[in-house]
């Protein structure tokens, strides 16, 4: 099921109720609980473990699964050869009321594809917090991100819960967590290396992002760590890092305000951090409550330094009141810095407390892709562009990684299909943007289906941008939960997929997903 839309950005608010939580930034509940959709939670103030109670807590998976040889519906590319991989939080142990389905044990699954061939493996990350739970059998950092409510007992080990997002580097695959250092797996047997990963000494801060950045013309890592000087600390520190491990350069910046820089921007010559007012509450967590809060009466901040730099020339751009936690794509042109992300108006996440106890809004709450600019050549600008590119809502874009830090033509996103007779019965579907046409194309998963972030592979090292596949998990709800991995064409959604692996069983919760080709595999 798959059409093709000019989809013009005038049908604006088309059916937000109904698909306002189906695949934007609020989806990643749903992901994290294995559920179909994000629900609201209850009004009234975020006072202490009461703050999120509303929120369905995560359907405990737990189980490391490993299938050899696994079913497939088609047939898999012969120029398709590497591995997928995906990680999202699965505690251990019942997660305690008020906490937020982003805590949990992170729980990295594994799609092996070589020779038409597909194995599929998970593991837990065996970090410093998971074999100090396991040990205990019991949870000993009950709140999330809250280390006021740590167990006495695991004081001076790391929090990581490596559960969000993960990247290859050095024939390792680093599990990331923002608020602490990367976990180190093997690439291949997904074994615990190194549970608190510091590139050999070099890492100069005491967090490190979900959402590190490939240089498109050197292969260098680009880095930072928010709170990087530790708890409700302003200073952001930046770094690259070349393929081979060596840190080239750091600065350290300090933000307007301690708010959640989940992802960042990186260009040629600029690194933009755009802070949201998703702000610590020192308050709440005294209350015994979660780090964040949504400070309804907060502006926004686009900032920009340059690469290789000290941070001093850091320039700060004064916005509206908006949220925008992942990036698309990013450029820069003569000084001018483009940056397409997921926008909405307001708080995107229902389980995240409103600061003044006001309700969720889902309206204002839903995601669209926005093309965010500031021109930067003559000084810090006095404001910055908003550009909503389509009517397409959603919260997990992708590109072509390729093209990290370059201009780009083609885009991703989970979506809901704006072609529905009933916005509320709308499908879930992956959508291809073409940002040099203005159209896009999309894939409909079908009814009772809900779909993880996709992630684009390309044919090889040197296709071109945009050729090669686009993968992703789709979770059968209608099926008892069971999850299949399709690959498609990603010049062709509109074909649906190429190939279809069968798994018998449900699969743990998924925030992001990283594709890693055959040549930058250890070999076995």
């Amino acid at each position: 099921m798959s059409h093709e839309s000019d989809n013009p950005v005038d049908q604006g608010r088309r059916g937000f109720l109904g698909v306002a939580a189906g695949f934007g930034a609020a989806s990643l509940l749903g992901a994290a609980a294995g559920t179909a959709e994000a629900q609201p939670p209850a009004g009234g103030p975020p006072a202490a473990a009461a703050q999120a109670a509303a929120a369905p807590g995560p359907r405990l998976f737990r189980a490391e699964v490993e299938i050899r040889h696994c079913e497939v519906e088609g047939k898999v590319p012969d120029d398709l050869s590497g591995a997928f991989y995906r990680v999202g939080p699965d505690p251990q142990f019942p997660l305690r009321q008020g906490n937020i389905p982003f805590d949990g044990e992170g729980h990295v699954g594994m799609f092996r594809i070589k020779n038409g061939r597909v194995d599929y493996k998970t593991r837990y990350v065996r970090n410093q917090r998971w074999e100090a739970q396991d040990r205990a059998g019991r949870i000993l950092f009950p709140m999330y991100r809250n280390p006021a409510m740590d167990d006495p007992s695991v004081k001076g080990l790391s929090r990581s819960t490596a559960n969000t997002h993960i990247i290859n580097h050095r024939n390792l695959l680093l599990a990331l967590k923002e608020d602490s250092p990367p976990s180190a797996l093997d690439l291949l047997t997904l074994d615990t290396v190194d549970p608190v990963y510091s590139f050999e000494g070099q890492l100069n801060s005491k967090t490190f992002t979900a959402h590190p950045k490939i240089d498109s013309r050197t292969g260098n890592m680009v880095a930072f760590g928010y709170e990087s000087e530790g708890h409700g600390s302003d200073i952001v520190t930046a770094f690259e890092v070349t393929p081979q491990g060596r840190k080239v350069w750091e600065a350290k910046v300090k933000v307007p305000y301690v708010g959640m820089l989940h992802d960042f921007a990186v260009t040629d010559n600029y690194i933009v951090l755009y802070v949201i007012p998703m702000v610590m509450d020192q308050k709440q967590m005294d209350g015994g409550g979660i780090h964040w809060a949504w400070n309804p009466q907060g502006v926004t901040f686009f900032g920009a330094f340059r690469r290789g730099g000290d941070g001093k020339d850091a320039k700060w751009v004064q916005g509206p009141h908006r949220s925008a936690t992942h990036v698309m794509g990013a450029w820069d042109d003569q000084g001018k810095i483009y940056v397409d992300v997921e926008m909405s108006e307001s708080n995107p996440f229902p389980f995240m407390p409103m600061q003044d106890g006001s309700r969720w809004d889902p309206v204002r709450g839903t995601s669209h892709i926005t093309r965010l600019s500031a021109d930067f050549s003559r000084g810090a600008p006095k404001d910055y562009g908003i550009e909503q590119l389509a009517a397409w809502t959603g919260a997990l874009p992708r590109q072509d990684d390729r093209y990290n830090t370059q201009p780009y033509r083609y885009g991703f996103l989970g979506s809901r299909d704006l072609t529905a007779a009933d916005p509320r019965q709308a499908n879930a579907c992956y959508v291809r943007f073409d940002h040099a046409t203005g159209k896009q194309d999309f894939w409909n998963a079908g009814p009772g289906a809900s779909l993880a972030e996709c992630c684009f592979a390309p044919r090889s090292a040197t296709a071109a941008e945009g050729e090669g596949y686009l993968v992703g998990v789709v979770t059968r709800q209608n099926e008892g939960g069971r999850t299949d991995f399709v690959i498609l064409d990603a010049q062709r959604l509109a074909d649906g997929p190429l190939a279809t692996v069968k798994l018998p069983v449900r699969n743990p919760g998924q925030v992001h997903g990283w594709w890693v080709r055959e040549d930058q595999l250890p070999q076995a």
